[in-house]
């Protein structure tokens, strides 16, 4: 037996073993990090040929492995930016210089002096911007990612289209001769600039089964509404309406708007209507919503909403086999397989949770077992060195 292979595995067996104590520390320090990943040393024998008469003392080796694509707990929080990934797949975010990362560390704020989503590492949140249409991400590349930021949405105003107005006409109502107007009602809608126009709505009976609805610009008469302002509705013998039920016509500096009537009635019962449009006035906004599968909102100070962004997530073959970097967020490797993107919910990816955040997979009473393990073996290989330190003095000294 060699005396030099005895303290190459004692000194072998005290790195290993303080390898293990490392990542232990690790752990337990990341205990209460957002998206961390627990970290392990997995050790492996490194036997050398040996005779029948004389045994090589071997050595061992030891490697740090990541439990990358376990999930972590799940805590409900009271921020609304604060995100939490539910089954597969990671965060696209970004550093400073624009270099793209993976992470499930989701506690994002919005960062005061670039608007943009940053986490508490300081790295940017990306997706997909909806300002042209819907997002088609290719399956393999992040290409088309950009930060997330809801102000760069400013105020903003949209023009009426739309609208309803339904209920109920007496039947009882006695026939008029127009221009006389039996009931009177309004509906406020915008143009495109987010001025509000208020809409005046004339009805008048004029025979048993019919009525007209003239409309006309209740804010400025010197600015009429353009198109078709006035139409019949028919009702039939069980008081439900029948034939055209929308009246189109244009707004001043907007654009066409189409009322629709097809849930009115001419009932023995009192005059009773609601109406609705579509449009906003000028509003800036003051939060972002997010959706399940990824869409982001920016939510305007009027209550109306606006799908501004759509974040992806990436995954990779062998998530386990990432490359960890500092600030909690992970880069492919040859080993882990390229990019795949997708959204949430679709394609075997997880989904997203608003007001939460995912925790550290890390158990404390396993860290310690660990630990307790990892000292009683390097204690033990110290021995072994020891004891091999002095045989070899004692060798050394017979040659003198």
């Amino acid at each position: 037996m060699s005396l030099y292979g005895v303290l190459r595995s004692g000194v072998s067996g005290m790195n290993a073993q303080s390898n293990k104590l490392g990542t232990v520390a690790e752990n337990i320090q990341n205990s209460s990090t957002t998206g961390y990943k627990r970290a392990s040393t997995e050790f492996s024998s490194l036997i050398l040929p040996s005779s029948e008469g004389n045994y090589n003392s071997g050595s061992v080796t030891s490697r740090v492995r990541y439990t990358i694509a376990d999930q972590g707990p799940i805590a409900y929080t009271t921020s609304g930016t604060d995100l939490a990934i539910s089954g597969n797949g990671f965060f696209v975010v970004s550093d400073p210089g624009g270099s793209p990362y993976l992470t499930r560390a989701g506690n994002f704020v919005v960062d005061g002096k670039s608007g943009n989503l940053v986490n508490a590492a300081g790295f940017t949140l990306m997706g997909y911007s909806l300002a042209a249409g819907p997002a088609a991400p290719s399956l393999n590349s992040l290409d088309g990612v950009v930060p997330v930021n809801m102000s760069s949405f400013g105020m903003q105003a949209t023009g009426s289209t739309k609208g309803t107005f339904n209920g109920n006409l007496p039947f009882s109502q006695p026939p008029v001769v127009p221009p006389a107007v039996s009931k009177q009602s309004s509906l406020q809608v915008f143009d495109k600039v987010g001025n509000p126009i208020k809409i005046n709505i004339d009805l008048a009976k004029i025979d048993a089964d019919t009525w007209t609805i003239t409309v006309s610009n209740g804010t400025n008469p010197l600015a009429p509404l353009t198109g078709t302002t006035t139409m019949n509705l028919d009702f039939d013998a069980d008081g439900k309406i029948t034939g055209p039920t929308v009246l189109s016509f244009g707004i001043p500096g907007g654009e066409t708007f189409d009322l629709d009537m097809k849930g009115m009635t001419q009932l023995a019962g009192d005059y009773s209507v609601t109406g609705t449009a579509n449009g906003n006035a000028p509003s800036a906004v003051k939060d972002a919503e997010f959706a399940s599968d990824g869409t982001v909102y920016a939510v305007y100070e009027d209550g109306s909403r606006v799908a501004a962004y759509r974040i992806p997530l990436a995954t990779v073959p062998s998530p386990d086999n990432l490359s960890p970097r500092a600030g909690n967020v992970y880069e492919t490797t040859a080993s882990s397989g390229g990019y795949q993107v997708g959204f949430p919910e679709t394609s075997g990816f997880g989904s997203i949770a608003s007001g939460a955040l995912e925790g550290s997979n890390v158990d404390i009473g396993t860290e310690l077992t660990a630990m307790i393990e990892a000292q009683t073996s390097y204690t033990a290989n110290s021995k072994v060195f020891q004891t091999g330190s002095e045989l070899l003095d004692v060798l050394m000294n017979l040659k003198r």
